[in-house]
């Protein structure tokens, strides 16, 4: 058989009561401390990916998509020519488009900042050879407290 569901009224009376109940309970007894809650755990981000650099050039493509030809994008024309001299050739079509490709190549050191390696490097046999004379100097000290 279904349960018959309580009205409203019923469950707000049922609430009083229950804190009413709470109320005088907690009155009588020493209240006890809440519990610590936990620290929530940090989420820590993914480093955000630096994009790839990329460059635009042209190729001349036939009509089952082979590259016959590439050009920088300054020269587009040169691209457009060609693609029609192929065209030209035989009955195959040939059409020029914008191709992205990864640069690989690192990025040009700028005129001023080109010994600055060079002298950090120095610098770091500089430090490195005083850290080797302090040590020799502990060393010595050591074996001379041991006689």
């Amino acid at each position: 058989m279904a349960r018959k569901t309580p009205s409203r009224m019923e469950l707000r009376r049922m609430a009083k009561a229950a804190e009413a109940q709470e109320t005088s309970d907690s009155e009588g007894a020493p209240k006890k401390k809440a519990a610590k809650k936990k620290a929530a755990k940090r989420v820590s981000r993914a480093k955000e990916k630096v994009p790839e650099r990329r460059r635009l050039v042209w190729g001349v493509f036939s009509g089952t998509m082979k590259e016959e030809a590439r050009f920088p994008y300054a020269e587009r024309d040169a691209a457009v020519q060609k693609a029609e001299k192929l065209s030209a050739r035989g009955k195959k079509r040939y059409f020029v488009q914008p191709i992205k490709e990864v640069i690989t190549e690192p990025l040009p050191i700028p005129e001023g900042e080109e010994d600055a390696p060079a002298k950090t490097a120095a610098a770091k046999k500089k430090t490195a050879k005083k850290k080797a004379v302090a040590k020799k100097k502990v060393a010595k000290k050591k074996a001379a407290k041991k006689k």
